[in-house]
């Protein structure tokens, strides 16, 4: 997994979160909820490997509208890795 534009890269096991990537090589990512989907602050974007990403489920796609997160972008708390991937978010 690689953040942008920093070009950190992480190796994590499939399954992992994009957050748990995110705080594994310190690139500071915004969860006020602790993960739990609620918040709607660690809205990433995918750059490349989108299908390399789990499918967004209903607890996903609702926190999105609730918090106004682009419809675009994924919550770093609830995507899940699946293979080779590459992301960024706005205030990095």
């Amino acid at each position: 997994m690689r953040f942008q534009p920093s070009g950190r890269c992480v190796v994590v096991a499939a399954g992992s979160t994009l957050l748990a990537a995110a705080r594994r090589v310190g690139m500071p990512l915004a969860a006020a909820c602790g993960g739990d989907a609620l918040c709607g602050r660690c809205g990433v974007t995918l750059l490349a490997g989108a299908g390399a990403v789990s499918p967004e489920d209903a607890a996903e796609a609702k926190a999105k509208r609730r918090n106004r997160v682009a419809p675009e972008q994924r919550l770093a708390c609830r995507a899940t890795l699946l293979g080779d991937l590459e992301v960024t978010a706005s205030y990095w």
